[in-house]
């Protein structure tokens, strides 16, 4: 452990927020799998409907997460607390007993009020680790959410073969409601004291500015990269080696970005996003060139180490331009753009699959990859 993390595990309040939006993460990132199987399996309406409903959900948290966070701002952290914590409860309840059409329809609705677990993260870390060490602080970040990913899914995927649908969704359902209450009894302030809730923010056109828009799209970018990446890394090993070997492929890909954002968290230095952004860019287009599953673990392991420092440079540089009465909905902002990446990133990959095969999907996410860096490069020197 270097002096680096020392330091901000030290910080009052850290430690205890970090473990708590690890937990919670594991719910968050077991959803989506949960969802998926239930009306593939359940309702068996096959993998086109449970995409819509997927879509639906994440359409809901891209508009729900700014909102929220304006919420935060206005009203506090315990309130939003109380409305998505009352909202997953319900959720999560019905959602095992509704028919096709009514599911659709309280996906985006329980998207809307979910509790927007990496906002609220992000922001309470920003308010309690001074700016001078905000770098180690969200590769911690970074790190956690890789950490989420390997376990949620898994769990997801177990809970949904072993036991009934209902049975599931009531679990991951739980684990939601556990969440909320552990931020609630934790409540970690969202704020340095500079501004107070209700402060009437500054107006929009003060902070939306061309660098703010560069750190959200570099943003957007490494997540399309992202999932494109690992739904054409899907397909491409599903054909060519035996199922397990996909696992085995997650698993090292995942390693090399904990690596990476370990190793960028103990940096002297930080390197600009869309420097991250572009490195990540062009060390995803030879997984391309993959073919048996062993080379897909090794050619990913570059672009897994650039993964987590390109995300943590995304949340270091919101959080730096984020003024302290509108942190809440900038935010949900840079939630939202998290969010839209994923969603634009696996359906453009699962076209270009279809149409001309994996390799086309890699080298395609990474080219629009290249280009947003080079825009939000040329966002920043303006």
């Amino acid at each position: 452990m270097t002096t680096g993390y020392r330091d901000v595990l030290a910080l009052p309040g850290v430690t205890p927020l970090l473990v708590s939006s690890l937990l919670a993460r594991v719910p968050a990132s077991a959803a989506a799998i949960t969802l998926t199987l239930h009306v593939v399996l359940t309702l068996d309406l096959g993998y086109a409907a449970a995409g819509a409903v997927g879509a639906a959900a994440t359409v809901g948290m891209a508009i729900g997460a700014p909102v929220l966070g304006r919420l935060v701002d206005r009203r506090g952290l315990r309130a939003v607390l109380a409305l998505t914590t009352a909202a997953a409860a319900v959720f999560w309840t019905v959602a095992p007993h509704l028919g096709y059409p009514a599911l659709l329809v309280t996906a985006f609705l329980g998207g809307l009020l979910a509790f927007p677990v990496y906002s609220i993260t992000r922001q309470a870390l920003a308010a309690a680790v001074p700016q001078d060490r905000r770098r180690p602080a969200f590769a911690l970040d970074s790190m956690s959410v890789e950490i989420s990913y390997i376990i949620g899914p898994a769990v997801g995927s177990v809970l949904m073969v072993t036991l009934s649908s209902p049975v599931a969704m009531a679990v991951v359902g739980v684990g939601w409601v556990a969440a909320g209450v552990a931020f609630r009894v934790l409540d970690p302030p969202t704020r340095t004291g500079v501004a107070e809730p209700g402060e009437r923010p500054p107006p929009v056109r003060t902070w939306l500015d061309r660098r703010l828009l560069a750190a959200l799209l570099g943003t957007a970018a490494t997540v399309l990269m992202v999932f494109g990446t690992e739904l054409s890394m899907i397909a491409s090993v599903q054909g060519a080696g035996p199922v397990y070997a996909i696992a085995l492929v997650n698993a090292v890909w995942c390693t090399a970005s904990l690596a990476g954002g370990y190793l960028h968290g103990r940096a002297r230095r930080s390197h600009p996003q869309a420097l991250l952004v572009g490195a990540l860019a062009l060390a995803t287009l030879p997984v391309a060139l993959g073919g048996a599953w062993w080379t897909f673990a090794l050619l990913l392991v570059p672009a897994g180490l650039l993964t987590a420092p390109a995300l943590a440079a995304g949340s270091e540089r919101v959080s730096v331009l984020a003024p302290e009465p509108a942190r809440g909905v900038v935010t949900g902002l840079h939630g939202s753009a998290t969010t839209l990446g994923a969603a634009a990133g696996t359906p453009l990959a699962g076209v270009l699959i279809d149409v001309s095969g994996p390799g086309t999907a890699i080298v395609a996410v990474g080219v629009l990859g290249a280009v947003a860096a080079g825009v939000s490069a040329l966002l920043n020197r303006s």
